[in-house]
Parts: structure tokens; C-alpha cells; sequence
């Protein structure tokens, strides 16, 4: 992979990291004019998500945990397909009916589920933790050598 893609997935996975940690931080401690748990839990009873506890809870980990896994370039792929799938329910199940464009419609989840797909095919890249450890030989980060693919799993 030439420095230029390196460089462009670690843009990616930063900016998205972060905006993903902010989201989770409003869910989980109310930080950033966010709700916090509570405000979270009853908006998802409202979407007919049942407890709603539960699934503002597992989303606020998934989105805060996944973006900085995202921003340091850990389990780069996992995180990033968690956070897709997060994304593909939020434009269904809240921004759908609100058309494609802001403030309401799907366009910004669209373009954070584009992100993390892309992320989840193209890899961390080498500047990334995933990248540092296979290089080392270390922990359960493998490379694949079939089909010319050399990325950090």
C-alpha cells in the first residue's frame, strides 16, 4: 500500500473515530449537549427499541468503544463493521422518513455507514496499531497473503 493510501486511511479512521466517540460520550455521560442514558434509553423506547436501557446502553459502548478503536487503529475491521451496522439501523429506523437531507434525513449516517464500509474493506492501513502488530508478529492481528491482500485484519 503507498504512503498516500496509509495517510488516507488514517484520515479516515481519525475523523471518524472521533465523531463516533463524541456520539457515544453524549449517549453514555451526557457530554456534549447529549442526552446521557437515560435521555438515550427513553428515545429508543420511542423508536420501539424494548428495553431501552439496553439498547442505548450497548450503543453508546459500541459507538464510544468502536471510535476509539477506530482513531487508534485497533481491531480496526470489527469496530468498523459494529459501527456500519449501527448506522444501517439509525438511516432505517430514524432518518428514513425524514427524507436524504439535513438536519433530519439520512445523509450524514449514510456518509459514516460509507466510512466504515470502506474502512471494513480497505483495512486500517499501516498506521495503525493493526498495522504495528502484524508487522510484529503479535497479538491475533494476522495478515492475508491470498489474493494479493496485504492489510492487517
Amino acid at each position: 500500500m503507498s504512503s498516500y493510501n496509509n495517510w488516507a486511511n488514517f484520515i479516515l479512521r481519525s475523523l471518524v473515530g472521533v465523531i463516533f466517540i463524541a456520539h457515544g460520550a453524549q449517549k453514555l455521560f451526557g457530554a456534549f449537549g447529549g442526552p446521557g442514558l437515560e435521555g438515550a434509553a427513553r428515545y429508543f423506547e420511542q423508536l420501539g427499541f424494548v428495553p431501552g436501557e439496553a439498547w442505548a446502553f450497548t450503543v453508546a459502548i459500541v459507538e464510544f468503544i468502536g471510535g476509539a478503536a477506530l482513531l487508534v487503529g485497533l481491531l480496526t475491521r470489527y469496530a468498523a463493521l459494529l459501527l456500519a451496522g449501527i448506522m444501517a439501523v439509525a438511516m432505517i429506523a430514524v432518518h428514513m422518513p425524514n427524507g436524504f437531507f439535513l438536519p433530519n434525513g439520512i445523509e450524514f449516517a449514510f456518509a459514516l455507514f460509507a466510512a466504515n464500509l470502506a474502512l471494513l474493506v480497505g483495512g486500517p492501513g499501516e498506521l495503525a496499531l493493526d498495522g504495528w502488530l502484524a508487522r510484529h508478529g503479535m497479538f491475533f492481528v494476522r495478515r492475508h497473503k491470498r489474493a494479493g491482500l496485504g492489510q492487517a485484519a
